[in-house]
């Protein structure tokens, strides 16, 4: 069983790659006058790059076997010679001999013929070899590496009773197709006898796996051979199906009738396909050839191909190439590869006499306007590698594109422009295009534009004529004129001096390339196009603005009496004392203000005043604002905010001795006074040893004279104390001292 195992893995490399079977109808056995003899084909192609196992024969692992089925029975299993193996010609498969073909790239064919009498029955035969693995690369089908291949051909009663030969297709499958690239292959088969042949794609079939031995049914390679039904490989939907084998885009179709096979493949990869081709005759079917292959998609590197610089390409493969006014063509070679390319010719019949050329690219002058039809011949005369592109040169009448325009330059004003484009032939202009410089296009023969902003601005006008000729011209326009009307905000202002009043000048088309000069009516100047302006004085101001534009334009206006100016109070206050606290937190205000005859008084948000000199009390301690807001007769109004401090004063003392005797009086030491507000609190007291005989941190608990202030009771005497308070600022207050106990 370990031998055997070692056998399966040996031969289960990938590298079956397609295979079909046919058959010719030999006559009627010599032996048996119930019996055809025939003559059965086996092709089988491998991957000879992949490292996979070889050819099944007698003298390999795998010895070659085919099973026939008779119905549903087995017929009997035979065992085949070596095949006759040959390599396939890729560049000669691919038939494109500008294609370099890939080194990685290697295909065997091997086929194996042998005869067999067969009774002709009522019931069909079935022909089959089963073998495993096909590439685990494949792209598009499921499980790659475990699914093997069933090849397989049917002999039907209709087929032996009439000793039919099946049909054969002519050519080996495309190794390699060109991603990117265009194909056409001819898929078509030939029948001995004549009848009708009918191409479609079909699903290849399933066979043999890589779980089981050499003889076992889902081993390598089953012996015997299963019969049908047989399952189809599971191609991976909806990107692939049997009918789509290359994926969406690829195109791919298969001519029913004539067996041509085009498209475009898209991806690169190995992609799994089976093509059928069946046989009628008078309607009726008489066999179907299966041929399963897989087709590698790669990127082909062409060597030679012929290909111009060009405005467009016609029918596909036709070079055209325009000149517009000039009979003088370059044409611009763009073939390659060069290093594959050894001459070069063109060709231009002209009327009884040729143009020709040999240079990589060409130049001449042609007779005049027309359309002259000539080739580029790469390699021209080669057996080898060498392509063709047909050119189209059409001489066309030249154009003249030309405008001019017309405005006052100190107007703000559409500009006029006129179209004086001209064409050198009988061709029509189609479409007269102006661009105003300013983002704005237009296609129209001629216009007037208005311009919003100022500007130079550059105008082009392109023509282009029914044969797609086209010519541009430009112009500079300096579109600098003057507002018709000069507008500015505000358009009127009352206020208390001082102020500061911001002139938006709206007027337009203006710019920073304008001069500006402004007079504010108190001597002041401005030059800004808005600018910003300080009254400092009452008083009632006219305004004037003089506009000049780069060309030399200018423009102004006078705005009288645009500013009334009100005179205004001047606030100020002094309060007294000068120093509050919590004991004495009420304080006077004294009015210093200027030309009030109003007051108002905002004090903390606690209270609020209309008195000249009011008094106020502060309900607590910190900074506190005070604001006055002083009114002119003229209504213009002005205030001051100062700020005061109101201070936490904390008043603290020890009393120097205390009796804890329990009468209520003076029973503990601690402090007296008023302690409001402050941040933290400790004392400590000692007897004249140093022992420690209290620790509090509440300075509204104090030493009761024992220990601890719960264990015995200390003696009368002088006892040390210290405490240290953190006041409600954060300001520390040390207070050391003796204290005297008395029972």
């Amino acid at each position: 069983m370990i031998s055997l195992l070692c056998i399966v893995h040996g031969v289960q490399a990938a590298h079956l790659i397609g295979g079909e079977i046919t058959y010719n109808c030999l006559g009627v056995s010599t032996d048996d006058p119930n019996s055809n003899t025939y003559e059965f084909t086996i092709n089988v192609f491998r991957d000879c790059q992949s490292g996979g196992s070889e050819f099944d024969s007698p003298t390999f692992f795998v010895n070659m076997h085919i099973t026939v089925y008779q119905g549903s029975n087995q017929f009997g299993v035979y065992y085949l010679e070596a095949p006759v193996v040959e390599q396939v010609d890729i560049e000669e498969n691919i038939g494109n001999p500008c294609i370099i073909v890939p080194s990685n790239i290697c295909v065997e064919q091997g086929t194996y013929t042998f005869e067999l009498d067969l009774p002709r029955v009522g019931e069909s035969y079935h022909i089959v070899y089963q073998r495993c693995c096909r590439n685990n690369t494949i792209n598009n089908i499921l499980s790659p590496e475990s699914s093997g291949s069933t090849y397989t051909i049917e002999l039907t009663p209709e087929a032996q009773s009439l000793c039919n030969s099946s049909p054969s297709f002519q050519d080996y499958p495309p190794a390699i197709l060109c991603a990117g690239q265009p194909f056409s292959y001819d898929f078509s088969a030939t029948d001995a006898d004549g009848d009708q042949l009918v191409y479609g794609f079909c699903s290849p079939y399933l066979g043999g796996g890589n779980s089981g031995g050499g003889g076992d049914p889902n081993g390598v390679a089953p012996d015997p051979d299963l019969p049908p039904p047989f399952n189809n490989v599971i191609f991976l939907a909806p990107t692939y199906t049997s009918t789509s084998p290359l994926g969406d885009g690829a195109d791919f179709e298969l001519n029913g009738a004539t067996g041509l096979m085009t498209g475009l493949p898209q991806f690169e990869g190995q992609f799994v396909v089976g093509v059928c081709v069946s046989e009628f005759r008078n309607g009726v079917l008489l066999s179907t050839v299966r041929r399963d292959f897989q087709f590698n998609v790669t990127s082909c590197e062409i060597t030679v191909f012929a290909e111009i610089d060009r405005d467009s390409i016609v029918g596909g493969d036709i070079y055209v190439v325009s000149s517009c006014g000039e009979t003088e063509v370059t044409l611009t070679n763009e073939s390659g590869l060069p290093a594959f390319i050894d001459s070069y010719q063109w060709l231009f019949p002209l009327g009884v006499n040729s143009i020709e050329g040999a240079d990589r690219d060409f130049t001449y002058d042609f007779p005049g306007v027309g359309t002259y039809e000539g080739i580029m011949v790469v390699n021209p005369g080669s057996t080898g590698c060498t392509d063709t592109a047909q050119v189209l040169v059409n001489i066309f009448p030249g154009l003249d594109s030309e405008f001019s325009f017309e405005y006052d330059t100190c107007v703000a004003d559409a500009v006029n422009f006129t179209n004086l484009s001209m064409s050198q032939g009988s061709q029509a202009i189609v479409s007269n295009q102006w661009r105003y410089g300013n983002g704005q296009a237009e296609d129209i023969f001629q216009n007037n534009h208005l311009y919003v902003d100022p500007g130079a601005y550059n105008v082009e006008l392109e023509i282009r004529d029914e044969n797609g000729c086209v010519d541009v011209s430009s112009q500079v326009l300096n579109y600098f004129p003057v507002p018709d009307l000069i507008v500015i905000s505000p358009s009127e202002f009352r206020g208390c001096v001082p102020a500061e009043i911001f002139f938006d000048n709206l007027s337009f088309p203006i710019n920073d390339t304008y001069i500006f000069d402004w007079e504010f009516g108190d001597g002041g100047l401005g030059e800004d196009l808005s600018p910003t302006y300080l009254y400092e004085t009452p008083g009632l101001y006219t305004v004037s603005l003089a506009i000049t534009s780069p060309l030399g334009c200018t423009t102004d206006t006078t705005f009288t009496d645009l500013i009334l100016m009100e005179a205004a109070p001047t606030p100020g206050f002094s309060v007294t004392p000068d120093m509050l606290t919590n004991f004495a937190s009420e304080l006077q205000v004294v009015d210093e203000s200027l030309g009030a005859y109003r007051w108002f008084y905002d004090f903390n948000g606690e209270a609020t005043s209309l008195l000249p000199e009011p008094a106020h009390l502060f309900r607590d301690t910190g900074q506190a604002y005070i604001t006055q807001v002083v009114t002119h007769p003229s209504g213009c109004t002005d205030s001051l905010t100062q700020f005061v401090d109101v201070k936490p004063e904390v008043t603290f003392y020890f009393p120097n001795a205390f009796t804890p005797n329990g009468d209520g009086l003076n029973d503990d030491f601690k402090p007296k006074g008023f302690t409001r507000g402050f941040k933290s609190y400790s004392m400590k007291v000692w007897n004249r040893w140093g022992e420690p005989l209290f620790t509090g941190t509440d300075p509204l608990r104090g030493w009761n004279g024992k220990k601890n202030n719960t264990g015995r009771d200390q003696p009368p005497g002088m006892y040390l104390y210290e405490a240290v308070l953190i006041g409600p600022r954060g300001e520390k207050m040390d207070y050391k001292g003796m204290i005297t106990l008395i029972r």
